[in-house]
């Protein structure tokens, strides 16, 4: 979607500006926010972008290549969790900018980046939603062959990133 010079703020897409907005809003505190996404900017930059990241997370094969990598939060019980989500020819895999502590089995804590791997042949259908009370608040849904669902929110560029679900 391409926005005129009226839509634009200090020459910043509007679309834009509320995606970087919304994005923030879902931390908890927007200084940690800011400071969350220039280390993951970083990181990125460290490891050498996007596509070498995807390759250590999540097992590639050798044809699967990687489409879109968003920066966005996915919805759980326990509130958003900021993360990448990936989008490649063969899944759409989300892991979080940070570890999270989980119990161990043995009575311990493990310390582990949250991951989902949906395999594009296991999605039913992606919709698109958006809070009724906040429209520009926009989801996006993801339902499985086996009625499970996902729910990602707080892109930078929504449109961009359903485009390529």
């Amino acid at each position: 979607m391409k926005s005129s010079l009226s839509d634009c703020v200090t020459g910043i897409p509007i679309n834009f500006a509320n995606g970087v907005r919304e994005h923030v809003r879902l931390g908890p505190k927007i200084y940690e926010t800011v400071k969350g996404k220039l280390s993951l900017g970083a990181r990125i930059v460290q490891r050498g972008g996007v596509k070498k990241i995807f390759k250590q997370l999540f097992r590639v094969r050798e044809r699967e290549k990687l489409l879109k990598a968003s920066q966005c939060h996915l919805s759980t019980t326990a509130g958003p969790i900021a993360g990448l989500l990936f989008v490649s020819t063969e899944k759409v895999a989300f892991c979080s900018d940070r570890s999270l502590t989980f119990s161990s089995p043995n009575g311990g804590f493990i310390r582990t980046p949250y991951k989902v791997v949906i395999p594009i042949k296991k999605i039913k259908r992606v919709e698109e939603s958006e809070n009724v009370d906040k429209p520009k608040q926009k989801y996006i849904e993801i339902v499985t062959v086996d009625h499970f669902d996902f729910w990602f929110m707080g892109f930078v560029n929504y449109e961009k990133a359903f485009k390529f679900l």
